[in-house]
């Protein structure tokens, strides 16, 4: 399956799911229903997703679900995107797969990973590092 396939069945589970949140919940406070979105919602949009999505439309589409889920929440709708994030203490899901990402990489090079460090980056060994390895 294509990965642009993937992100469109990720989106609309995710969709279905944080529309019956809302249909369902009376009681919309903040921290209910940030808890209902990291746990129901959001492994949604990471699953089945071997790798992150490369074209724009494709991250959009996902991003898409967050920001919608986000203004659900009532006394956020004034705020700008980035701002309900940090009253949230939320990382959009472009930020967290490249942490992610980084955080493999990390395991790769110190060897904390199956994957042996040579196959994935070559080390400069000839001493042009300023000072590093």
């Amino acid at each position: 399956m294509k990965s642009s396939q993937q992100c469109i069945q990720a989106y609309s589970k995710a969709s279905r799911i944080s529309a019956m949140i809302n249909r369902t919940i009376v009681y919309k406070y903040s921290q209910n229903l940030v808890r209902l979105y990291k746990s129901l919602v959001r492994p949604l949009l990471g699953y089945c997703i071997a790798w992150s999505p490369h074209y724009v439309k494709d991250k959009a589409l996902l991003e898409r679900i967050q920001r919608r889920f986000i203004r659900m929440i009532p006394g956020l709708k004034n705020l700008k995107y980035e701002d309900r994030f940090r009253e949230l203490n939320l990382w959009t899901l472009e930020d967290r797969r490249v942490r992610a990402d980084l955080i493999e990489v990390f395991k790769i090079v110190s060897g904390l990973s199956s994957i042996k460090p040579e196959t994935f980056v070559v080390f400069d060994n000839k001493g042009i590092t300023r000072g590093h390895q």
